[in-house]
């Protein structure tokens, strides 16, 4: 997929506007947050936190290994 994107002033700023279909896609609406992240590829525009994201591997791991224990917790 290739889209052309043109850029536009928004007061002092310039600006990008995206079109339906590609909030739809990143699943995003007006008011919520995008990430810029640089890969090797180029710039990528997501809506993924890749720090969050991260933490959340960590967390999944620490909560396998002591599955026991947090279920004991929950009891």
């Amino acid at each position: 997929m290739i889209n052309t994107l043109k850029l536009t002033n928004i007061g002092n700023s310039v600006g990008v506007v995206l079109p339906k279909d590609i909030l739809s896609k990143l699943r995003v609406e007006k008011g919520d947050t995008l990430y810029v992240v640089e890969t090797p590829d180029g710039i990528e525009l997501t809506s993924y936190r890749p720090d969050f994201a991260a933490q959340m591997d960590v967390a999944e791991d620490i909560m396998r290994l002591n599955r026991d224990v947090l279920k004991k917790l929950a009891e």
